[in-house]
């Protein structure tokens, strides 16, 4: 399981394998989250390691909470991907299965065909 993030103001969601089927650090993670300011909110879901925080968005901020994780390490960053990122990968894997598919398609009825269609499908 990577590290996750998604972010809308107010609302922070956090996927972490470090609370994943741990209530303790459960626990833990959120003693360390309460000091930051602005906080309304933290859920946290040991079945799936989701970790969401709201906050007034005028009082705090994700990077706050963020580094607070970090500091603790609970959070690596560097292995975070974001909804943004996810979407991205999945939309790409899905023209990369498309493209092929109607290429296969296309070059086996040429074949079917003829040689001649080869050459015009080419073309």
């Amino acid at each position: 399981m990577n590290h996750y993030i998604h972010h809308i103001p107010g609302r922070l969601r956090i996927k972490t394998p470090h609370v994943k089927r741990n209530t303790r650090l459960a626990e833990v993670i959120k003693n360390v989250l309460w000091p930051v300011q602005g906080l309304q909110t933290i859920s946290i879901n040991t079945l799936t390691g989701s970790v969401v925080v709201e906050y007034d968005p005028i009082r705090s901020n994700p990077e706050k909470i963020l580094e607070t994780l970090k500091r603790a390490c609970y959070f690596d960053e560097s292995k975070a991907v974001t909804h943004d990122q996810l979407i991205h990968t999945a939309v790409a894997g899905a023209g990369l299965f498309l493209g092929k598919t109607v290429c296969n398609a296309v070059l086996g009825t040429a074949l079917e065909e003829s040689g001649f269609s080869v050459i015009a499908a080419l073309i």
